[in-house]
């Protein structure tokens, strides 16, 4: 799946439960709502997937040859270490493990970030923070993301 949209603020409760917004889930299929699976993200965040893109992601990550490389034996466990798979509950939440709370600082008002294949999750003042840039610090970073970015066909 490709092209999740949207930035929502959401609440936690007291025990780690999130509530996943209508919106959101509008845009996954049914089938993908059964099983979820959330990880820690590259910065203070976590990252929510399908249990599909999750697998897609580890076929990408295990099609990388670890045999002689103690650098990517350590970053493949050090990215799985902490990915959970989560079921939905009746109530359209998902409980997040207290590990990964602690990970990300999440408080009680947290940001969904809908971003292609998989959302990322924020505490609100952290990703307010994360956003806060100017138009020059903006067109740097794209520029260098226009830099990184492979020409078609390749």
């Amino acid at each position: 799946m490709t092209g999740l949209i949207g930035e929502f603020s959401c609440k936690l409760d007291g025990k780690g439960r999130l509530s996943l917004p209508s919106k959101l889930r509008a845009q996954w299929p049914e089938s993908a709502l059964h099983t979820l699976v959330v990880n820690r993200g590259f910065e203070k965040c976590l990252v929510l997937y399908t249990k599909e893109d999750w697998l897609a992601e580890m076929e990408k990550l295990n099609a990388v040859d670890d045999f002689m490389s103690p650098e990517i034996r350590r970053f493949k466990r050090i990215f799985t270490n902490g990915a959970n798979l989560m079921s939905i509950d009746s109530a359209q939440r998902i409980l997040i493990p207290k590990k990964l709370l602690e990970y990300a600082g999440l408080g009680t008002d947290v940001v969904l970030s809908a971003n292609g294949r998989k959302v990322e999750i924020w505490d609100e003042k952290l990703y307010d923070s994360e956003l806060n840039v100017d138009s020059n610090e903006l067109s740097q970073l794209a520029q260098h993301f226009h830099q990184q970015r492979k020409p078609s066909g390749e």
